[in-house]
């Protein structure tokens, strides 16, 4: 087993509670149940030593083989097939779905190994760490197909069909077993609480009903989208990647599946990403709405109601930017210095410590995703949302830690009052459509202000641009979003302006970095690559500003970043390598709205008549 494969070599696979990844030779590095945010089973990605692992790999005597990594169309279903001279054959890993309301405690991944022709024969390794290798745990080796590895917290069973007979090495497993042409075998992973009665063991026919239950699941699902663009493709796969990211009990989307994964190889900008930020969150629902998909967007915003009436937030604001998925606003950031970190990034941090900033910009974002629903705003609701702008009136006009988090210092985010612009203006529309009473004067007035407190002191003369705060000319990528948002024409001319700034500043054969840390100390050591998130922004901007040539140029060229089954970490580093947690929603999220909008353009082009 590579001790760190490299981190876009990855494929993931999810019930909608919980989400592994498995990595292009085979192996389990990360798993963590029963929710996204629970501590980790398997986490070797973090330390390949310590955190635990379940590999299924060709016997290495058998003979040089090539590994290929693919999903089955339209599916998360994930294959790792592997060729040689001696043969040809594959592991399907999945999980079937859980669309309940309510939190499963058992989780079930499938690996099913079958041989199309000659013969292979493979060596599985069950290796947990439970609790991110903080806990140790017994092996209870019940039978030759049946094994539970017991902790204080939490449990694994294995089972297995022939002809896999399972042997203890030590609290481990381990087994050898050959299969040749038509033939299978499959390894069934159960994650239970601790105690919990071994099930029964796995029949031919179960396993097959999952298999097929969950494909259909993927493929009844995806027949909802809208989306008949020309990049269908990519756009399904950045949709069934956002909804294995939502958590079903609630409709709360988190941001990454993993955890500590390094903006820089051997730096320290490694955070927990497997929570709910209200931008993030927002944004992905927007997407997922945008392509038809209404139900994750109404049961997002329910959640979001949820929250705001709730209040008892760690920052004392009416709203967090984040929270567990199930509304916990308790993210305690906690080092664990046992873990060597991938690649030796330390330090591993579970939890999060900005859980407790303040980022004015969540309330625009959640004005946005409140705004976009077609039913009426119940009474209580309506009452809820319109006392949170109230709030707002009052308190928008402060400096923050903006959009990415800086542990430098609060500033006067420009980012963050365009936000802030977008929340009263949402709120307004929302008011006006839906006949609901509002201080409509007052929002109004507080909208305005704001609108000229932007042109005036987020736009700065010497550079022609709107720069990140009010106390510096340093660009910042998130601005992106202003055309978006409707604050400015994307062809008013100090759009263009900024634009054209961004294009000689922060723009890098297309690829887009967020601001530049040297000119704009963000508290933090080290450098980071260019942002996913921003690079698909680029792409959106030029389009609705005409710039289509450029714009499918940068959009094609950054779809070449893609991994081999789709997918996108948060940043691209100097060699074009993948950095950050995986997979990200900012970065797929941004890429269904990239395709949608120069789709769009490229039609509105196209149709019209020759001149």
């Amino acid at each position: 087993m590579n001790a760190y494969p490299p981190i876009d070599e990855h494929g993931i696979v999810g019930d909608l509670q919980t989400a592994a990844l498995v990595s292009a030779a085979g192996t389990i590095d990360w798993w963590c149940a029963p929710r996204f945010d629970s501590p980790s089973v398997f986490a070797s990605l973090l330390d390949s030593d310590k955190g635990g692992h379940c590999s299924i790999a060709v016997e290495p005597d058998t003979a040089a083989v090539t590994v290929r990594q693919l999903y089955l169309p339209d599916t998360a279903v994930l294959l790792t097939r592997f060729a040689g001279p001696d043969g040809v054959g594959e592991i399907a890993d999945f999980m079937e779905p859980i669309s309940a309301t309510e939190p499963a405690a058992r989780h079930r991944l499938v690996r099913v190994a079958r041989v199309v022709r000659g013969s292979l024969t493979f060596d599985l390794e069950c290796r947990p760490r439970f609790d991110y290798g903080r806990a140790t745990h017994t092996l209870e080796h019940t039978d030759d197909h049946t094994a539970v590895f017991r902790s204080p917290s939490a449990d694994l069973h294995i089972q297995t069909t022939d002809p896999i007979t399972l042997h203890a090495d030590g609290a481990d497993i381990t087994a050898q077993f050959t299969l040749s042409a038509g033939e299978r075998a499959a390894v069934v992973l159960t994650t239970t609480p601790a105690g919990a009665a071994v099930s029964p063991a796995p029949a031919w026919e179960s396993i097959a009903a999952e298999f097929d239950q969950c494909r259909h699941f993927w493929q009844t699902w995806l027949r909802s989208s809208t989306y008949r663009g020309r990049w269908r493709d990519m756009v399904n796969r950045s949709a069934i990647t956002l909804k294995l990211l939502t958590y079903a009990p609630t409709g709360a989307p988190i941001a990454a599946a993993t955890m500590g994964l390094p903006e820089q190889i051997g730096g320290e900008r490694n955070w927990d990403y497997r929570y709910t930020w209200i931008r993030d969150a927002s944004l992905s629902v927007r997407a997922l709405s945008d392509l038809g998909f209404t139900e994750e967007a109404y049961a997002f915003r329910r959640w979001l109601r949820d929250r705001v009436e709730a209040g008892g937030t760690a920052s004392g604001e009416p709203l967090q930017i984040m929270y567990r998925v199930d509304g916990d606003p308790r993210l305690d950031e906690e080092t664990l210095g046992h873990l060597a970190g991938y690649q030796g990034s330390a330090p591993v941090r579970v939890g999060n410590g900005a859980a407790d900033q303040i980022q004015l910009d969540i309330y625009g974002e959640a004005a946005d995703a409140l705004a976009q629903a077609t039913d009426l705003p119940g009474i209580s609701g309506w009452q809820t949302f319109a006392g949170l702008v109230d709030w707002l009136a009052d308190h928008w006009d402060r400096p923050d830690e903006g959009i990415w988090e800086t542990r430098g210092g609060r500033q006067e985010f420009t980012y963050s009052r365009l936000m802030t612009w977008v929340a009263f203006d949402r709120a307004i529309r929302l008011a006006t459509e839906h006949a609901r009473p509002a201080d409509l004067a007052r929002w109004s007035a507080e909208r305005d202000e704001i609108f000229r407190q932007i042109i005036t002191r987020g736009w700065s003369e010497q550079r022609q641009a709107f720069v990140q705060h009010y106390a510096t000319d340093v660009l910042d990528a998130s601005l992106l979003l202003m055309p978006r948002m409707g604050f400015l024409s994307p062809t008013d001319p100090r759009w263009l302006s900024t634009l054209d700034a961004m294009d000689r500043e922060l723009v890098s054969d297309s690829l887009v970095y967020r601001y530049d840390p040297a000119a704009s100390p963000d508290g933090l050591r080290g450098t980071e690559g260019t942002f996913n998130l921003c690079s698909f922004l680029y792409v959106e901007a030029l389009a609705r500003t005409g710039r289509l040539p450029q714009a499918r140029y940068a959009f094609d060229k950054m779809l070449t970043y893609a991994n081999h089954v789709g997918l996108f970490a948060e940043e691209i580093g100097p060699s074009g390598e993948q950095l950050g947690n995986f997979p990200q929603a900012f970065t797929h999220l941004a890429l269904i709205a990239a395709a949608l909008a120069l789709d769009e353009e490229l039609d509105r082009v196209e149709s019209q008549p020759p001149a």
